[in-house]
């Protein structure tokens, strides 16, 4: 099986052929994904596989049923009907693998749902009559039969609110809880149990309310939380304000989630004066430009938003909070992931930028060069340890035309992490170009226009997503599929599990690659080695086990 994915260690591998091209964008056209020649991947659930234990309208993995079929109002209509009708998409989101030695239950107290479980919040849904979004988190069961092959966990929190749309998660091995995050200022961040029925808390009296979207931990304990929230347009232009931040929850002691500090970063300029919301006001803001730039390492630290201590545990906005204290806003971050081997020293995360060709701080279209952050960018964070209050921020990598809007992110090795993207349609049609999923050395050097990262991704479009780009999502759905949930684990809950603690052994000693094509179908797959040999031969290496 390594063979065949062509890693000969696997702390730094893998090595995997270049896909030269990203599927095109037109009318009507629905190609299917490419992926690099040693890969291939498999469908654990999509948005019409069925629920084992529906409630209401929920009842499928990424479809609520307040559009009816007329044919039988028990399933919802999946495509649009002759009224341009359609059931709302929830857009499962991110993806966390958890092993349980002992097992789970599920809803059927009969059935033995293994050791093996891949869970969700959803993000996006449909309003019941009250006008509640109906929010809900599954858990796919990777050892159970069709039948009961996804749960529906909750709905509700412990205080009997229904639960706000669900984007990031984590497990906090400590708190024994997963921690979701929900991409509104206003809306709870939530702590989850991972059995069935799952008890879901609100947080965010501690945690704060923001546009969170990644979050995982370190090996302090500490709560590492990436916010998405776009700013407004800068000067009637498509470029936006950066607007949102890097956080890091510090608790009173690890697991503690009702206690403790919410912090932000703040990036220092070269004259040592913070980089804030109004120094990148202006267009081409030169500390934007500065943040955006080769060979610029930046002194950073971090800076107190919200402590219960003082403050009191009612939720707040953790976005004006930040602001503040003057910590340094982003173009549009979105996740970020501890290097492995790195004992949580060096974190990397992206923004997605403006994700429009017409942005002015775009700079160059191939290279990224002159520009403010338009395109995105990963930066990497390096501090001499988790709970530093210090540490130093350079640009690994500028975005361009062909690389930008990343999103979600997966350490695959040591050294090679994925960053796919979330361009959205309105860069789709102009670069021609659906959504791409690449691997970056982080030993390389990306100063270079020369050297690019791999994309082992050309993400298709399936006709779910097609017809709601045509259609402008009917009113209700997204358009084209973006790749979203990338997730590489062992599923160890412990301590020893948190995503940076160990250097992955890709596709071996129970590693595993997830996904989620969201929007359109909504599918969640596994990415596996292709079986270039003989099946027979990848399962004596051990995959499959």
């Amino acid at each position: 099986m390594f063979a065949a994915v062509g890693v000969a260690d696997p702390s730094h591998g893998p090595n995997l052929t270049d896909v030269p091209t990203a599927n095109q964008k037109a009318a009507g056209y629905a190609p299917a994904s490419k992926l690099s020649a040693q890969l291939q991947q498999l469908t654990w659930a999509q948005g019409s596989t069925k629920l084992e234990n529906p409630s209401g309208i929920i009842g499928f993995y990424g479809y609520e049923n307040d559009v009816p079929s007329a044919d039988n109002p028990a399933v919802p209509q999946m495509v649009p009907n002759a009224q341009g009708q359609e059931a709302q998409k929830t857009e499962p989101d991110k993806n966390t693998y958890l092993v349980f030695p002992h097992g789970l239950a599920g809803a059927d107290p009969s059935y033995d749902y293994g050791t093996h479980f891949l869970y969700q919040g959803h993000e996006n849904a449909a309003k019941d009559g009250a006008g509640n979004r109906l929010g809900y988190i599954t858990r796919i069961n990777l050892d159970a039969d069709a039948q009961h092959r996804v749960t529906l966990l909750a709905t509700k929190d412990t205080a009997g609110t229904p639960l706000a749309t669900i984007d990031g998660s984590t497990w906090d091995p400590w708190a024994k809880r997963l921690v979701l995050t929900t991409e509104g200022a206003t809306a709870p961040t939530y702590a989850a149990t991972a059995n069935y029925p799952s008890a879901v808390e609100d947080v965010s009296g501690a945690l704060g309310r923001g546009g969170y979207e990644g979050v995982q931990n370190d090996s302090a304990g500490n709560l590492w939380i990436v916010e998405d929230i776009g700013g407004s347009g800068k000067q009637g232009t498509s470029a936006k304000q950066p607007n949102s931040f890097v956080y890091r929850y510090v608790p009173s002691h690890p697991g503690d989630l009702r206690h403790g500090k919410l912090q932000a970063l703040q990036v220092l300029n070269k004259a040592g004066q913070p980089i804030t919301l109004e120094s990148q006001a202006a267009l081409q803001a030169p500390d934007q430009v500065l943040l955006h730039s080769y060979g610029n390492q930046l002194d950073t630290r971090w800076v107190v938003v919200h402590d219960t201590a003082t403050d009191g545990t009612a939720p707040f906005n953790a976005n004006t909070a930040a602001k503040a204290a003057h910590a340094t806003p982003f173009k549009r971050p979105e996740n970020g992931q501890f290097r492995p081997g790195s004992r949580f020293g060096e974190f990397y995360f992206d923004e997605t930028g403006d994700t429009n060709a017409t942005s002015p701080e775009n700079g160059d279209p191939t290279t990224g060069a002159g520009g403010a952050g338009g395109w995105g960018s990963v930066q990497k964070l390096v501090q001499s340890s988790p709970s530093a209050d210090t540490g130093k921020l350079t640009l690994f990598y500028r975005g361009n035309q062909a690389h930008s809007g990343f999103d979600n992110v997966a350490f695959l090795s040591r050294d090679k992490v994925t960053f796919v993207e979330d361009a959205g349609d309105t860069l789709h049609g102009q670069r021609n170009a659906l959504d791409s999923g690449f691997v970056f050395d982080v030993r390389n050097d990306y100063s270079s226009a020369q050297t690019q990262p791999v994309r082992w991704l050309a993400e298709g479009r399936d006709p779910s997503a097609t017809l709601d780009s045509a259609g402008g999502g009917f009113g209700k759905n997204d358009g084209d599929n973006e790749i979203t949930g990338v997730h590489v684990s062992d599923g160890n809950p412990t301590p020893d599990g948190i995503l940076g603690a160990q250097v992955p052994s890709l596709f071996r000693g129970g590693w595993r690659w997830f996904y989620t094509q969201q929007h359109g179908d909504n599918p969640t797959y596994e990415v596996v080695p292709a079986p270039r040999l003989g099946l027979g031969e990848a399962s004596q290496s051990g995959y499959g086990r």
